[in-house]
């Protein structure tokens, strides 16, 4: 089982990470500080499970568990030093809850109880989509999918190894994925999980924030209560 570890002080990610050490079937997929940088590594690491700290500074572990309630994968196991949160955590459909210290009996516990969750629910089908790159039939998982940007008679697929083109437009696109994908301006599609926070310009304009990339495309204002909302909804 592949484990990211999301916690923003470095001796709390290198304790865990020894501890993983001492578990049989567990392998450290990665260790990054903060929520957003977890958003941004799923789509590469592909963990199985998210040890997942709930104080960090931007994207809090609640927020980001709330963004991934739902998923098969990763499944979530809170490591914090708060007991008040537990309920919430649960709400959510974390696997475990483990205070810190974490001993390494619970941690053991914890990785038993996802391993039974992920045994136990059936793994969603890949979503590929599907470009020529030169003669070469080529395809990207929908799930590494940073946005997607109309191009004149193409469509632009950023995504975390690069750039495709592709011939589907987005209202097709948008059609067959409407769960995976929304709408931030006629021009762009991105992954609901994709989308951490809007920033408001000075000449009116509002552009999102968009994890795993610097690229920071227009919101247009027919989209933006929509967006909104679903900010607030985590």
């Amino acid at each position: 089982m592949r484990v990211l570890i999301v916690d923003d002080e470095p001796l709390a990610r290198m304790r865990l990470a020894a501890l993983l050490g001492e578990c049989e079937g567990a392998e450290l997929a990665g260790s990054v500080g903060d929520g957003e940088a977890a958003l941004a590594a799923l789509g590469e690491l592909q963990p199985d499970l998210l040890l997942l700290d709930i104080n960090m500074p931007g994207l809090d572990g609640m927020t980001l568990a709330a963004r991934l309630a739902g998923r098969v994968r990763p499944q979530v196991v809170f490591c914090t030093a708060y007991e008040n949160h537990a309920l919430h955590a649960f709400e959510l459909e974390a696997v475990d809850y483990l205070l810190k210290p974490v001993r390494l009996e619970r941690l053991r516990e914890a990785l038993q109880r996802a391993r039974k969750r992920l045994a136990e629910a059936p793994r969603a089908a890949t979503v590929w989509l599907h470009a020529r790159v030169r003669d070469e039939q080529v395809r990207v998982a929908l799930d590494e999918v940073v946005c997607l940007l109309a191009e004149e008679k193409y469509v632009c697929v950023r995504h975390a190894g690069g750039e495709l083109l592709i011939d589907e437009s987005l209202r097709q696109l948008e059609e067959a994925y409407p769960e995976q994908l929304i709408r931030l301006h006629r021009n762009c599609l991105v992954p609901p999980a994709r989308l951490i926070g809007l920033k408001n310009l000075s000449d009116g304009r509002v552009l999102a924030r968009l994890a795993g990339t610097d690229f920071s495309p227009e919101v247009s204002r027919r989209n933006l209560p929509a967006l909104r909302k679903l900010l607030r909804m985590g």
